[in-house]
């Protein structure tokens, strides 16, 4: 009796054990099997963007990263989806992408690199200064971050580039309000988007045009120190502008600017190109 206790307490032993081995065996295998689908996936994704299939590449990219989750190429499959789509230029569809990424993998190496393919999309959808500033304001937020937060990565450099441009884009669409209701005649609109390009975006190549239509406006509604002090900053300032000697001849009737016929063509430098883009 005692025996066959022993026996059937043996066999349910050696059942247990061979069971406990075969489960992590199972567990490894199916790892290996997940494993290989998403190495798979993601090698097709990497061949249909070599081929500019881009379209396809961020869904196999997507398959890749719902494979295998926690794997750390889950990450890096999202981002390449996000790029995929950026290179199709799928900007809506990159950000929302690129969005979940970042709530999705916070810790992620790739992280700087993802806040900086945001930036460069809503820098792509930026048409100008005429139409939505939103595209321009996220843009710019996203790159101010990259130069805060990242400063030594490859991408603050470009980044810290997009935002000068980006103060231009900025100061060129208040510009163009601006001069839209000084023609209209309405005057404090047009001098509070003028008082804003002084005051925000000084560095740009409005701001001279900016302090002669302070000028300009001032002494037309009759406020003639405030048109005075404007004078005086573009002539501390600029006082090679020809802005300056048109503020000059708002108090001068009978000044008249010295034109010269020839232009050395040497002499025009980078930003005089760079300003017609606005004219």
């Amino acid at each position: 009796m005692i025996r066959a206790k022993l026996s059937s307490i043996l066999i349910i032993l050696i059942f247990l054990v061979s069971c406990s081995k075969e489960e992590p065996n199972i567990q490894n295998i199916k790892k290996k099997s997940q494993e290989l689908e998403m190495t798979l996936a993601y090698e097709e994704g990497l061949e249909k963007l070599r081929n500019y299939d881009t379209y396809n590449a961020a869904q196999k990219f997507l398959e890749a990263e719902l494979l295998f989750p926690q794997s750390i190429w889950a990450p890096k499959s999202a981002l390449m989806a996000s790029y995929s789509y950026y290179m199709q230029n799928y900007y809506s569809e990159a950000l929302t992408n690129l969005n979940r990424y970042l709530k999705t993998y916070p810790q992620d190496k790739n992280i700087a690199y993802a806040h900086y393919l945001v930036g460069i999309c809503y820098y792509e959808m930026i048409e100008d200064e005429k139409r939505d500033t939103q595209p321009i304001i996220n843009a710019k937020e996203k790159f101010e971050l990259i130069t805060r937060d990242y400063p030594n990565t490859d991408f603050a450099l470009d980044a810290k580039f997009k935002l000068d441009l980006l103060k231009d884009l900025l100061a060129s669409k208040e510009m163009y309000l601006a001069r839209h209701y000084q023609k209209k005649n309405k005057w404090i609109a047009a001098l509070n988007r003028y008082k804003n390009v002084v005051e925000k975006y000084d560095t740009t190549i409005f701001v001279e045009e900016a302090l002669h239509r302070l000028v300009e406006i001032n002494y037309q509604i009759g406020l003639i120190d405030e048109s005075k002090k404007y004078a005086q900053v573009l002539g501390y300032n600029y006082k090679s502008s020809k802005w300056y000697k048109k503020s000059y001849k708002v108090f001068n009737k009978d000044y008249k600017e010295i034109t010269s016929k020839k232009i050395d063509k040497n002499k025009k430098g980078v930003l005089d190109k760079f300003k017609k883009l606005f004219d």
